[in-house]
């Protein structure tokens, strides 16, 4: 009878509102919010296996738990938890776990903690283990996805650390669709040494110093062991803290999560207020693909763009806006890069960390700027149920004068985005390229031909790549290496041997966030699929050229018809296991080497 009373009423919701004055429909409004927050089942979802006689069984389950039969009305809610002593980026997790699972509580859902699994990139750098860091994102993905769906969870808190985490976790809650908000697992704080702060990107640029002579050994120990000083995810703009400050920008993560430190009470703090705006979002119904939007995402890439981010964010958001279903391209990415200036001086191309950003006024000072500049839609939703426009209002328009980390668009580091597509015939499907930092990015050289990263990484530390080479590194595409492998090392290695500036390297691999240089990767079509890439010969010319958007091989189209007639696809690495199915799955880098575009049953 009530439950007819209230559709009765909403029914007249409309009709009745055109009757009243001004003064009083925002009253009448917020009276029907009220009734419809009120009937609204937070269970939706998970009613499908606690309520009737014939869950009985399942509700054992839940009993053996320690449900109450009161317990049977309240949202369920998962915490997909990344953490694990595998990697600093997520040892300090647990806490920021349970911190969330205690709000949760508290705020009357029942939190269902689940486990993610991680891949750390440091560590993997440079191996073949390093194949599976992009592999994670979509296990990561599927992983969330199969818990949240398969027990029917009414919303879920997404806790991750490392580079993988964010974007996986990302991708889940687009294909899920329900309330969700993630938390970012927090930045590192800076090592330091002999007078100089510390990054883990140190200690791979201190391999190529110690290697060409320019560190002695004890130094290079010294680096190494004081680098990473404890838990947190990698300290520059690299990939971790781009992927977090784009999800602050996206509406889909506090405002200021993103930049605080894993180790500071702050950071606890933020975990169990985001459990709480978790279940107001659950109680309005606000889902992900209600802020996932097309403008949205322009906001997220605008932010990358301003903060130096880093080239897999071009990646990972062809792959969110793939599971969103929004109509995202990577030629997108250049259209952002044209108008939006870099002002946040961070590295690997500037000069600090993501602590000093977020002392600075982190990522709402960035976005209050931009908003200001006419940059960013205002109109955009967020997870709190606030606009952007609202979460920035009490911002200061001008950032402080005593900080030097993010400037104004009249005084920026660049005058446009950092992360350029480059087209051409080694690359028509486009491949990334970040040009900032560098005094000349363009460069013509010999073509210095290597089929693994490993081979590549051998010339290097054998100091036989010169100034005016141009690397190339192929098949470690998504199908070829498959995975992607980052090539932290062997740019790193070119950097320390003074070589940044001067040496060229393409790849349909991947780079790290910690890369500069004159680097391009994920050149599509790769080369297992015979993408131009792959009928590179030793000495051939290529022109790398950030001014024109070019990436070139200087021969004609005959003779690279006649080397293409002649390629053969080289017989698949691995046969079995998840490397050899994501190789059978995966799209081009240019649609986000995601695993389930266009899946065919």
């Amino acid at each position: 009878m009530l439950q007819c009373t209230i559709e009765t009423l909403r029914h007249l919701h409309k009709p009745l509102r055109s009757l009243l004055s001004h003064g009083t429909i925002e009253l009448f409004d917020k009276f029907f919010s009220g009734v419809n927050i009120s009937m609204k089942r937070l269970n939706e979802r998970s009613r499908n296996v606690t309520e009737g006689v014939a869950r009985a069984p399942n509700r054992s389950m839940y009993y053996a738990m320690g449900y109450q039969e009161k317990d049977f009305v309240k949202p369920m809610v998962g915490v997909a938890n990344g953490h694990s002593t595998i990697t600093p980026c997520n040892s300090g997790l647990q806490k920021l776990a349970d911190a969330a699972v205690s709000a949760l509580e508290a705020a009357g859902a029942k939190a269902q903690m689940f486990g993610t699994p991680t891949v750390s990139d440091g560590i993997g750098m440079g191996t073949e283990g390093m194949k599976y860091s992009l592999i994670s994102r979509e296990v990561i993905a599927d992983s969330i996805e199969t818990c949240v769906n398969g027990l029917w969870q009414d919303g879920v808190l997404v806790i991750g650390g490392c580079d993988k985490n964010m974007p996986g976790g990302m991708m889940a809650m687009a294909r899920t669709n329900v309330p969700s908000i993630y938390v970012y697992g927090g930045t590192i704080k800076p090592g330091h040494f002999k007078g100089k702060d510390l990054n883990i990107v140190s200690a791979f640029e201190a391999v190529g110093e110690f290697t060409s002579g320019r560190m002695s050994e004890s130094d290079l120990k010294g680096v190494e062991q004081h680098a990473c000083p404890g838990s947190g995810s990698c300290g520059g703009m690299y990939t971790a803290n781009t992927m977090s400050s784009s999800f602050e920008a996206l509406g889909m993560s506090l405002p200021y999560s993103s930049t605080m430190a894993n180790e500071d009470a702050e950071k606890v703090a933020s975990a169990h207020e985001s459990a709480l705006v978790l279940v107001e979002a659950i109680k309005k119904n606000l889902r992900p693909r209600d802020i996932i939007t097309k403008k949205s995402i322009e906001n997220a890439v605008s932010v990358i763009m301003a903060v130096g981010g880093s080239t897999n964010a071009v990646l990972h958001y062809l792959a969110i806006t793939s599971a969103a279903e929004i109509d995202w391209t990577i030629d997108d990415f250049e259209r952002i890069r044209k108008r939006v200036p870099v002002i946040v001086d961070m590295k690997p191309s500037g000069q600090y960390l993501a602590t000093d950003l977020h002392q600075a006024g982190g990522i709402p000072q960035v976005m209050k700027v931009l908003l200001d500049g006419g940059l960013l839609h205002g109109d955009c939703m967020t997870i709190t149920g606030k606009t952007i426009a609202e979460t920035l209002k009490d911002v200061p328009s001008v950032p402080r004068a005593d900080q030097k980390v993010i400037r104004t668009l009249d005084n920026p580091l660049y005058k446009q985005g950092h992360l350029a597509i480059l087209k051409g015939n080694i690359s028509p499907e486009g491949c990334v390229a970040k040009i900032t930092g560098l005094k000349n990015p363009s460069i013509t050289g010999p073509a210095r031909v290597f089929d693994s990263e490993d081979d590549a990484m051998a010339a290097i530390m054998a100091q036989k790549i010169k100034d005016g080479d141009v690397v190339v590194i192929r098949y470690e595409g998504p199908k070829g290496g498959p995975g992607m492998r980052e090539m932290l090392a062997p740019t790193s290695a070119l950097v320390g041997q003074g070589l940044g500036e001067s040496v060229g390297l393409i790849t349909d691999g991947r780079f790290s966030g910690g890369t500069w240089g004159m680097v391009v990767g994920h050149v599509a079509p790769e080369a297992y699929v015979g993408g131009t890439i792959a009928l590179i010969n030793e000495g051939d010319s290529v022109t790398i050229d950030a001014h024109k958007l070019l990436i070139q091989l200087n021969l004609d189209e005959a003779e690279i018809a006649k080397r293409r007639a002649a390629w053969k696809q080289p017989k698949p690495r691995y046969t079995r296991g998840l490397l050899a199915k994501y190789a059978s799955l995966a799209s081009s880098a240019s649609k986000g080497a995601v695993t389930d575009l266009d899946l065919k049953i």
